[in-house]
């Protein structure tokens, strides 16, 4: 049963606590009944270092999605917490700062380690309430703590500069400094790696935190707090508040608002993003937005086919096809579209594995709720009722109303749906194009640019192409990009700002210019 699998015994809801307004904490962390001992899982908000109630007790559920079945009841915020949370954030923030950045450094470090001693709980609470499979939530929960790693070590090398001047008399000096109170709201796909990618950044400049994490998957976030604060981040630091679908707007519109926040960082859609764009305006915020994507992946006739087909399917199906830089269209050149079709098959058919995330033959879990599914369906229906072909897959799996096959289509055309918008699920779409300059148009014919990938063997091509294709990431022969190393962020209406990175911590920073005169 997967309550066994999880070591969570037969509690599938969280203990009961009643009563008492959010200024009174908890006699003690809320736990799922045998979760061996490890006091990771929690279902109450964390602000200003205690684990705290929603007012009036409010709770929403956290559900399996690949059975539907209760997880647990967390604490629905709103937004007296999210107020509160920021208060707490903003006066904790003056002796941040002041801490060192070896200091700093040292904390996210032993978050970090505590990461890695813990990585297989934070994995099974990933495929719990996310439902990817063990060895991707293993992936990503590794994933994460690297961006610790990271930060950790950017925490020193904040840089400022000495700037010559024309004036012999004068001096000039450019600061660093930490912005203040960061307000990061994150997705459900990756959120233990979304959060630790903002919130390592922020607190490695000396930035507080209060983490607003998606309604689908808050206990990752509040196990990360958990290991956070044993990890010595000072309370008020670091604040979670998870709040339902209902309370989420209103809950982000604080978080946009509040005079008290400098800075809001955001992974989601462009929808969204641009909402959130707007409340913040007011208020005239440093904001960091991660938006949608419609990824092409252009395979050339140079390519070498058996590796273009293993990058296709890693940068397709990873996580069911539900991550920002999942390729959305494919586009084949004609001399190799009908061999790398039948290559693409084979391979879906020998490798993918549809099953429950905590089965180790998985390879695809659910996707997260029923309007992901209905989005997929909605897709293939207006592709087939247009020319395109069901090449394998296209239907619910039997094991629920959650899964879905991994689905081929071949005669796709660029006006169809799938070739429009973000699937965000296990559709993979192939369309066929003549020239090079073809390619590149159908590629960049779309108002948001987050990643692109492309294979070739042609080296004046690959130049070509990674310089012409509108993204802010470019797969070449590659289709698995994420790093800690590298910038992830894209152009158009994919974003604004640059995660992970020695660049990762600027959206974070200000700059002073300082003038010594009359030396």
């Amino acid at each position: 049963m997967l309550q066994q699998r999880l070591g969570l015994g037969l509690g599938l809801r969280a203990l009961g606590v009643t009563g008492g307004p959010l200024s009174h904490s908890l006699p003690g962390p809320r736990c799922y009944s045998g979760w061996a001992g490890s006091g990771l899982l929690h279902s109450e908000a964390y602000i200003g270092g205690r684990w705290l109630q929603a007012d009036g007790a409010a709770r929403f559920p956290v559900q399996d999605p690949a059975s539907g079945r209760l997880l647990a009841e967390v604490a629905d915020c709103g937004p007296r917490e999210a107020r509160e949370a920021v208060r707490a954030a903003h006066s904790s923030f003056p002796a941040w700062r002041g801490v060192t950045g070896q200091e700093r450094s040292n904390l996210l470090r032993k978050w970090y380690d505590l990461m890695l001693k813990n990585k297989d709980e934070l994995a099974r609470l990933i495929t719990a309430e996310n439902g990817k499979p063990m060895k991707e939530a293993l992936g990503e929960t590794l994933y994460a703590a690297s961006f610790l790693e990271w930060f950790s070590e950017e925490a020193r090398r904040v840089y400022g500069d000495v700037v010559p001047t024309s004036s012999l008399d004068r001096r000039i000096l450019i600061l660093k400094q930490p912005i203040g109170v960061a307000a990061v709201i994150t997705p459900w796909n990756f959120p233990s790696a979304m959060l630790t990618r903002k919130a390592g950044a922020a607190l490695a400049v000396g930035c507080t935190v209060v983490v607003k994490p998606a309604e689908d998957t808050p206990l990752s976030a509040l196990a990360l707090a958990e290991l956070a604060e044993q990890a010595g981040i000072p309370a008020g630091v670091f604040n979670v508040i998870p709040s339902s679908k209902t309370k989420t707007p209103s809950v982000g519109e604080v978080l946009c608002t509040d005079p008290l926040v400098a800075a809001i960082s955001f992974t989601g859609s462009t929808a969204t993003g641009k909402i959130l764009l707007r409340q913040a305006s007011d208020t005239v915020k440093k904001a960091s937005m991660e938006l949608g994507g419609l990824a092409p992946f252009i395979v050339f006739d140079s390519a070498d086919l058996d590796r273009a087909v293993a990058g296709a399917v890693a940068s397709k199906f990873r996580n069911s096809g539900q991550t920002c830089v999942c390729t959305n269209r494919f586009l084949v050149q004609e001399g190799i579209h009908d061999i790398f079709i039948e290559k693409m098959v084979e391979t879906m058919q020998r490798e993918l594995r549809v099953g429950n995330g905590f089965d180790e033959q998985s390879t695809q879990g659910p996707l997260i709720n029923e309007s992901a599914v209905q989005k997929v369906e909605s897709q293939i229906s207006d592709a087939v009722s247009r020319g395109a072909s069901i090449v394998t897959g296209g239907k619910r799996h039997r094991s629920g109303a959650t899964f879905f096959e991994p689905t081929l289509l071949c005669n796709v055309t660029t006006d169809m749906l799938c070739t429009q918008e973000e699937t965000f699920g296990p559709l993979a779409p192939v369309l066929k194009f003549r020239t090079e300059e073809e390619a590149v148009t159908i590629a960049n014919a779309s108002n948001v640019g987050l990643a692109g990938y492309f294979y070739s063997r042609d080296h004046a091509q690959i130049w070509r192409v990674a310089e012409q294709l509108e993204v802010g990431i470019v797969g070449v022969n590659e289709g698995l990009l994420s790093t800690p190393e590298a910038p992830f962020g894209g152009v158009k209406q994919s974003g604004l700002g640059r995660e992970g990175s020695k660049y990762g911590v600027d959206d974070y920073l200000e700059i002073k210019y300082v003038c010594f005169g009359n030396l």
